[in-house]
């Protein structure tokens, strides 16, 4: 009976073991094996490099977007399909996506690449597991046309970040994946053509590939790709590395290996097969194989701040760990010393619980107040070295901002680092009216009117100067250049702060780095992008909407922003200056100009006085749509009554305090200084009770994460929405002290430098603390470098559950700079922890 009990033990831990081993579909949604998960079509993100079929490798994301394309490697505004449906069969074990081109939804009018192709194409992708591989089908619902045969196919992006140098194997050919893309190149007249075309020697038999008589063609490339490094039946990635080797057999068609970065700076590698003529059922069939170590479990993560913390401060590390993982170690804290580490603490940790696929653990290190240099420890992993120390928050945190990030941004001005020109004076041609009835591919979309008295392709005078380019995009979106100057105007009254190692001439339009000239640079940064917004308003009568490019090649520029137009008023390369009527936006932009207007009294009068007349202008004038944007009047009037103290936006805001109170998670941040200054009893009473209410609703969004701060990722990193919550509630905690704890705005001034998910602890500040994002998506973004003080996106989610930072210069929604809030934000949370904790007044 035993020994029949034995064999019956034995049968099931086989079989268990054996399943462990396949990969199963996991309650999650998608297939896992261990340490590899295949993803598909939980993400539609393509132009982002998220979609399709995605493989992560024992905590690395290192392929995406399988699905079909037009294109063997396309870019930012290729055609992308529409997916209409997606199921998950747990039964069966396979994830099956229904999809079409085109997708209409991405065609846009006016300035738009993205010309579809007259192509309909209607087909279905099925992953399934299948013991330690997955097939991927694809089926179409007809054949493909004659003539875009050759032209439509299966890719699926390699990561490059983790390739270069790296080996690969396709058949009997082998190669290294190269840092640049190398030629020769195939063109229209000398591309690949049919699938099934190959040489057993591995060269690409070459066909003739037309596609500008279809209506598309690749963007500024002009049908220009790589020829493949290989063709073939079987490859191989990374042969050499058991934890990012797999295996891609193609049954049936060939596959390709792509350079996409050959006709796209921002491309990936892709492996690409072509759907042969003829073909619907199972016209692509692949088996990804990838290696499974059997032992592997995500190392500990210690995420801290990478500088450090004040001795007063609350000090959290979080530890992140695979939920797999069932032992259970101790954290070590260490001091360092010129001798070496010493080990002062052995601490315990209290479990937090799951949040996206990891487990969390919480090490409480408040009452360590000794200042030095310290370090965790916990298993075999260690946290970054950092600081505890009264002036951890004086020098070179926050001042990066306004030494580096802003100076670099500035438009119209030639910018100098002593020997370095970060870039020449550019855009002095700004700006020509748009078009009308036109819609522009950065978002912007001028209508029937230009409502102004300016014409299409008018020269609008006054509007070269001032301004900072928002991103590697080089734009001025009003919303970005009043946004910003609005934050530093309230870190300006807020910390009275008159930091000086900047020279602004706007005379000369030169501005030179680490040379002081007497003014406090924050001042001069707001001056600077209150020339812009002002200097539009006087111009056109009205707010701009933006002034960007007029032409995709001087969209996709990386470099120097001078390179853009010849600075020569009045012709074809001069940028658009787009107008619009948005409510909330312009009355938001009169908020910002009321509060510009206040700080720049006794600085420049002149900008002063006509930034508080055009914000009382636009409060007046702006009365279509105002009940849809009644939040953005309420901001408006409360910033004009701290500017001026007059009766009339007194009364409104008294008026409205039924509004107010039912909409506090809005307004309330804003609210808090008007009110002390209206000394009403019965507003300041429901407010009170509505901030009350506020309160306990953000303590139970805060404990979804063990971050202490709401947080629900999404594909974009969140890493700007968490800085404007800690900004908006510091101002809550001034207000109501009584209310609101400081503890927010630590939290999130820590997420921003380093204590956020992923295995990618560095600070989102690039240049600041022990490790930081030194690649970033700036104007310099081609050199894989980055500009000091700027502030990147921050931790992305791939969909489901996989927090991800790649060290990569071409993923905007990981390590973007923007204008109106990135660095700004952060900017003013390290000032507010350092008022808060006493180091200023």
């Amino acid at each position: 009976m035993k020994t029949d009990k034995f064999i019956v033990g034995c049968l099931l831990f086989a079989s268990q073991t054996l399943v462990s081993q396949n990969f199963q579909l996991s309650s999650s949604g998608y297939f896992q094996n261990k340490g590899v998960d295949v993803m598909a079509f939980d993400d539609i993100y393509p132009e982002g490099h998220q979609g399709g079929v995605s493989l992560i490798m024992h905590g690395n994301r290192v392929a995406t977007n399988g699905d079909i394309r037009l294109e063997p490697t396309p870019g930012q505004w290729q055609p992308v399909p529409k997916q209409r449906d997606r199921k998950v069969d747990q039964t069966g074990n396979t994830i099956t996506a229904w999809l079409s081109y085109p997708d209409t939804s991405k065609h846009l009018t006016g300035f738009n690449p993205m010309i579809y192709p007259d192509i309909t194409l209607d087909y279905v992708v099925s992953v399934k597991g299948e013991g330690k591989s997955v097939i991927v089908t694809v089926d179409l619902s007809q054949p493909v046309p004659e003539e875009f045969i050759g032209k439509v196919g299966f890719n699926f992006e390699l990561f490059p970040g983790a390739l270069f140098g790296k080996p690969w194997i396709m058949d009997s050919m082998s190669g290294i994946f190269p840092q640049q893309p190398n030629g020769p190149t195939l063109t229209e007249n000398a591309n690949i053509a049919h699938s099934g075309n190959f040489n057993p020697d591995g060269k690409a038999s070459l066909g003739h590939l037309t596609s500008h008589g279809n209506g598309y063609s690749p963007i500024v490339a002009d049908d220009i790709v790589a020829e493949p490094y290989a063709v073939g039946k079987r490859f191989t990635v990374r042969p050499d590395d058991p934890y990012n080797r797999f295996t891609i057999e193609s049954q049936g068609t060939v596959l390709k290996l792509f350079d996409g970065r050959m006709n796209h700076n921002n491309g990936w590698f892709v492996l690409r097969s072509e759907v042969p003529a003829g073909a619907t059922k199972g016209a692509i069939q692949w088996v990804i194989t990838p290696n499974v170590v059997e032992d592997w479990l995500y190392s500990p993560v210690i995420q801290t701040s990478q500088l450090g913390y004040h001795p007063n401060q609350s000090k959290v590390a979080v530890i992140e760990l695979d939920k797999r993982e069932n032992r259970k170690d101790s954290p070590k804290l260490y001091r360092i010393t010129e001798t070496g580490e010493k080990e002062i603490k052995t601490g315990t940790t209290s479990d937090w619980g799951q949040f996206l696929r990891y487990n969390y653990l919480l090490f409480d290190f408040t009452d360590l107040k000794e200042e030095g240099l310290y370090q965790i420890k916990y298993g075999d992993s260690y946290s970054s070295v950092f600081r505890i120390a009264k002036d951890i928050y004086d020098r070179g945190v926050w001042q990066p901002v306004l030494e580096y990030f802003l100076p670099v941004q500035m438009c119209h001005m030639r910018v100098n680092e002593k020997y370095r020109v970060w870039h020449g004076c550019c855009h002095m041609d700004d700006a020509r009216m748009a078009p009308i009835d036109f819609n522009h591919i950065d978002g912007y979309s001028q209508g029937h009117s230009t409502l102004t008295s300016f014409k299409p392709g008018d020269v609008v005078p006054g509007v070269n100067r001032g301004g900072w380019h928002d991103a590697g995009d080089f734009d001025l979106r009003v919303e970005s250049q009043a946004g910003e100057t609005y934050i530093l105007a309230l870190a300006y009254e807020a910390f009275n702060i008159n930091y000086d190692v900047t020279s602004i001439n706007q005379d000369t339009h030169v501005t030179e780095i680490h040379q002081p000239d007497g003014k406090a640079d924050l001042l001069q940064q707001i001056e600077h992008g209150t020339l812009s917004v002002v200097g539009a308003y006087r111009a056109l009568g009205r707010l701009y909407r933006g002034i960007i490019c007029n032409d995709l090649r001087q969209y996709v520029l990386l470099g120097d922003g001078i390179a853009m137009t010849d600075n020569v008023i009045g012709n074809e390369d001069d940028r658009w200056l787009f107008t619009e009527d948005n409510p909330n936006r312009e009355l938001t932009t009169a908020a910002h100009l009321a509060a510009v207007s206040r700080v720049l009294k006794g600085f420049n009068d002149t900008l002063s006085v006509q930034s508080l007349a055009a914000a009382r202008n636009i409060y007046i004038n702006v009365r279509k749509g105002v009940d849809k944007a009644k939040s953005a009047k309420i901001h408006a009037a409360a910033e004009l009554y701290l500017t001026t103290g007059e009766k009339e936006y007194k009364d409104y805001l008294l008026s409205e305090t039924t509004y107010i109170t039912e909409n506090i998670d809005r307004v309330g941040w804003f609210m808090g200084r008007a009110d002390k200054k209206m000394h009403n009893r019965k507003f300041s009473e429901a407010i009170h009770k509505a901030l009350t209410s506020l309160q306990t609703r953000l303590k139970e969004l805060s404990a979804e994460t063990p971050y202490g701060i709401p947080y629900r990722p999404y594909i974009w990193g969140a890493g700007w929405d968490i800085q404007a919550f800690g900004y908006r509630h510091y101002f809550l905690h001034t207000a109501y002290p009584e209310i609101f704890s400081p503890e927010p705005v630590y939290n999130a001034l820590n997420f921003v430098l380093g204590c956020h998910p992923g295995s990618n602890t560095s600070s989102f500040a690039s240049g600041v603390g022990a490790k930081s994002a030194t690649v970033g998506y700036g104007l310099n973004r081609a050199d894989w470098s980055y500009i000091p003080g700027g502030v990147i996106s921050g931790t992305a989610l791939i969909r489901p559950d996989f927090p991800e930072l790649f060290e990569f210069p071409y993923l905007w929604q990981q390590v973007e700079y923007v204008m109106g809030g990135g660095s700004s934000h952060y900017m003013f949370l390290v000032l507010a922890a350092r008022q808060l904790l006493g180091q200023i007044k």
